[in-house]
């Protein structure tokens, strides 16, 4: 007798979840006549939803860990398969909940009572703790007895506390206090939702929002807070990270964009306290950072790093044998794709959103460690609190939208993580003033407590409000992150709140050789690595193989080298550069594709007739970030443009035509200075 063969374990998972998905049809068949069950009935199935979904988790978990090394023998189209697996679990899980909240119709209420409150108040959280209670849901009595314990401690410790207003606050409904900018208030309570109640010097009490407000010096005659501290001295704990920890920044650096931030808190104290924006919304921190200056762009971290003798370059050597630059392997080398954003609250009428997007950056908890890059977000007027990324650009998709990214770090901090912030750009209709707001901030370690590297997986990552140098601060301070009641009340409740959906997808041999060829550190869009390449190719031509002599730092005349960095600035002129190529490559034969030099040259070419000319053309306005009309007019200069090479075989007669006007010839136009352009070293 034949011994049986195994089931391969995609497949296993696949029936198990054919059970589980008749277990859940039988369950809701029992459901629809929920009217006319009996109370026992109803517990029975309530019991049971919870119960399956338990299972649906373990079999969530099983799929998450399979991978396509795991199967007995090859299966066709696996990754779609274990898609459609996780889809059919996920449309599970969402049935179980709507039968579970239908069954228990006090929950159904207290959800609905959740949705439509704006502000969480004490009243409302003794409400919603009745209900709990009253849905059959019990808590001991010991944990009740040590959360009134610690709330009375933090009663007995907040009475003393005296903070400053930084900002005029004026009341938005009764029960609100009245104040003004550097009036001293007595906190009375904290409250976990951001609104705290406080006493001014004429014995006023009502409700304040915590964000007006910063803990007094002590030679003011003020107790400091042993909860919030100085913003110096303040550490953000990350729930969504394993416990990382976000540690303070010190440095000058750091210091100068926290004072940037403060002098724009006033515009953002106008706007909360008008319902603009909800509370948790501040300056956006890696803008401030973007604007300081070139050290956080990417054209900053794509140029060569010396040595530390500075006789050298440390991250651009070469391979005589391969006759290319050497490939550099690093200790973070990733790929991250943003997926989407959830429940980002929206803002008020009052302001117009001009752009949608998230800034990620390599950070260590205490200092940025790579260029900022920004990933631009899409929406619909169907879902205005979601927002979605393309995962692969292609066509002529803007790079902007690729949420497909590369990620190289060679730093050796075992605090190592990717800070991600959520941002608008914005125009206040009154006034015309623009701004950016950052809508919330997640880090996410790369590493655990053992140096080993976190799995590569789609993590759902809650955001946190404020910047990354507070804490406890909610993005929707309306929408409580703790939640009592049942099982899937706090489903509900945390599916509530604003999170960013990623996933981080491991390399394989190809896309591992081609990252070695780019920096140690870089962050950038996946549709532009092969550019990147060949300006880094041609770099290392110049610099290390075709330079008369290695200690000499002339300028070098090559207008590629020169002007390419500024394309990292300009997105939309990248995009006509990948356009261009497209084309180009796909008329060159499979053995001019495998010919390194002869491709080198043909981009060099393809370079000088698209946008060399771009670049200097007073057709084209200067590039704005987040501005429609702008951006629309950059489009028509570079769709002319490329329409009038391709129709012209080139860009001479453009460049030569009385009807174009370029800018005065200048010499950095042509130049590459290398000792000029070098990366220092930032940490």
């Amino acid at each position: 007798m034949l011994p049986r063969r195994p089931r391969d374990p995609l497949q296993a998972l696949r029936r198990r979840s054919q059970e589980l998905k008749q277990q859940v049809d039988s369950l809701l068949s029992e459901g629809q006549l929920k009217g006319a069950l009996e109370p026992n009935k109803r517990r029975d199935i309530y019991q049971r939803c919870i119960q399956i979904k338990q299972a649906i988790d373990e079999n969530k978990n099983a799929l998450q860990k399979l991978s396509k090394a795991d199967e007995v023998a090859p299966v066709g189209n696996y990754n779609e398969r274990k898609e459609e697996e996780y889809n059919l679990l996920d449309k599970l899980t969402l049935q179980l909940q709507e039968l579970a909240i239908a069954i228990n119709r006090e929950e159904i209420t207290k959800v609905e009572a959740f949705s439509e409150r704006e502000e969480c108040d004490n009243p409302a959280e003794e409400e919603e703790e009745s209900e709990s209670g009253e849905s059959g849901v019990e808590e001991e009595d010991s944990e009740e007895e040590e959360e009134d314990k610690q709330e009375n401690e933090s009663h007995k410790q907040a009475t003393s506390n005296k903070y400053i207003a930084i900002g005029d606050f004026t009341a938005q409904q009764v029960g609100d206090l009245t104040f003004k900018k550097g009036e001293i208030l007595l906190i009375i309570e904290k409250k976990p939702d951001g609104w705290w109640i406080a006493k001014d010097a004429k014995g006023n009490e009502g409700l304040i929002p915590r964000t007006y407000l910063e803990p007094c010096d002590k030679e003011e005659g003020g107790q400091e807070s042993s909860e919030e501290g100085t913003e110096e001295d303040v550490e953000v704990m990350d729930e969504t990270a394993d416990g990382a920890k976000v540690k303070q920044r010190t440095d000058s650096h750091w210091s100068a964009v926290q004072k940037a931030i403060s002098e724009q808190i006033s515009t953002v104290d106008v706007l909360t306290s008008m319902g603009a924006i909800p509370a948790g919304f501040r300056p956006s921190t890696l803008y401030q950072l973007l604007e300081e200056g070139n050290q956080f762009r990417a054209n900053y971290f794509l140029q060569p790093e010396l040595t530390p003798s500075q006789l050298a370059f440390r991250d651009l050597t070469w391979d005589a044998k391969a006759g290319t630059i050497r490939s550099r392997p690093s200790r973070v080398s990733l790929i991250l794709t943003l997926w989407s954003c959830k429940m980002i609250p929206l803002p008020g009428t009052s302001i117009q959103v001009l752009s949608r997007h998230v800034r990620l950056c390599l950070f260590d908890g205490n200092k940025v460690l790579s260029n900022i890059h920004t990933v631009r977000a899409t929406w619909q007027s169907k879902k205005p609190k979601t927002w979605t990324f393309s995962p692969q650009v292609t066509g002529i998709l803007p790079c902007l939208l690729d949420g497909d990214c590369f990620i190289r770090s060679n730093s050796s901090s075992p605090d190592l993580g990717i800070l991600f912030e959520l941002g608008i750009s914005y125009i206040r209709n009154s006034t015309g003033e623009r701004g950016e707001l950052s809508c919330g901030w997640v880090f996410l370690k790369l590493f655990d407590a053992s140096g080993v590297p976190i799995p590569t997986k789609t993590y759902e990552l809650f955001l946190n409000g404020g910047t990354p140098y507070e804490k406890g601060v909610e993005v929707d301070p309306s929408i409580p992150r703790r939640a009592h009641g049942s099982v899937f009340y706090q489903i509900m409740t945390m599916r509530r709140q604003p999170q960013l959906l990623v996933k981080l997808r491991s390399l394989n041999r190809s896309s591992r050789n081609l990252l070695s060829l780019l920096p140690e550190t870089l962050i950038g869009s996946m549709c532009t690595v092969h550019l990147l390449i060949f300006y880094r190719q041609i770099l290392g031509d110049v610099l290390l193989k075709d330079r008369t002599s290695l200690q000499s730092a002339d300028l070098i005349s090559h207008p590629m080298l020169a002007t390419f960095p500024m394309l990292l600035e300009q997105p939309d002129v990248m995009d006509a550069l990948r356009s261009s190529w497209t084309e180009k490559e796909s008329t060159l034969k499979r053995s001019e594709k495998r010919d390194k030099e002869f491709l080198k040259a043909t981009f060099l070419l393809v370079y000088h007739d698209s946008v060399f000319p771009l670049l200097h053309s007073t057709l084209l306005p200067p590039f704005r970030w987040a501005e429609e009309e702008t951006e629309a007019a950059r489009w028509k200069v570079i769709a002319d443009f490329l329409k009038h090479n391709r129709e012209n075989g080139g860009a001479l007669q453009d460049l030569l035509s009385p009807d174009k006007i370029h800018e005065p010839f200048d010499i950095s136009e042509q130049t590459y200075d290398f000792l000029g352009e070098i990366r220092k070293n930032v940490t």
